[in-house]
């Protein structure tokens, strides 16, 4: 694997925001960068709408990010993120997971969804308010479906991280989030993707930062990162290339 790469920037790092659902092809891909390029990647994780907040407060820089298409189009617009850099890398679908041992309950259609979520004690999912693409949307599902105020009144909204480690805890009984931040996690099962008529895609984007500390290097990364040795650690992981 070649990796192209600037000598000013060799062991000074590149710095690289990222929404938690790219986390762990994020990891697998810096380890295969470091391995080739000896740059070394530092890596901080958010959800989205988290790092959008900090970026225009000014608490957080960055050499490249990977946020959604719609984030880092705002960055463009914004001048913090190079106009034509943007790159899509991959994408995943929501999927719904309970705790190891558990008995798989029934979400084979849109009905039988409805129907688990109001039997469960608990729902765990992110909170919309937090910034994260999964919360968001579950949100708004659970309105289009005409549930919301019953599971809400039961729901445990996380506000950053993996759903599926609150599921393992004990802390609810059924969790709705991205099928990637499900599958690394010990002592949950997932019971399978949300039936076609209600899943969403949502598809993670790498850009420049206009700000970039070398910015051959960081478009080096991003071009690594959305090229075709990135497909078997983007499938290998519960994700799917973005195009």
């Amino acid at each position: 694997m070649c990796v192209a790469m600037s000598q000013s920037t060799k062991a000074t790092g590149i710095k690289i925001i990222s929404g938690g659902a790219f986390k762990q092809v994020l990891n697998a891909l810096a380890e295969q960068y470091g391995n080739a390029s000896g740059n070394k990647l530092d890596l901080t994780y958010r959800t989205v709408g988290q790092h959008l907040k900090l970026i225009e407060s000014g608490e957080e820089s960055f050499d490249v990010a990977v946020l959604t298409p719609d984030a880092i189009d705002g960055l463009i617009k914004d001048g913090k993120v190079v106009a034509g850099s943007r790159a899509d890398l991959a994408k995943t679908g929501v999927g719904v997971v309970v705790g190891a041992g558990t008995p798989l309950p029934d979400i084979g259609s849109v009905d039988a969804f409805k129907r688990t979520l109001l039997a469960a004690k608990s729902v765990a999912y992110i909170d919309p308010a937090a910034g994260g693409s999964s919360g968001i949307y579950v949100g708004k599902l659970l309105e289009r479906l005409g549930i919301a105020a019953q599971i809400n009144a039961k729901a445990k909204l996380i506000h950053g991280g993996a759903v599926a480690e609150h599921i393992a805890a004990g802390e609810a009984e059924i969790g709705v989030h991205q099928i990637s931040e499900i599958l690394p996690v010990k002592g949950v099962v997932l019971v399978g993707p949300l039936p076609a008529e209600i899943q969403n895609f949502t598809i993670y984007s790498a850009g420049v930062a206009t700000a970039a500390k070398d910015g051959a290097t960081a478009s080096a990364l991003v071009k690594f990162l959305a090229g075709p040795g990135a497909v078997p650690f983007i499938k290998a992981k519960g994700m799917e290339p973005a195009s």
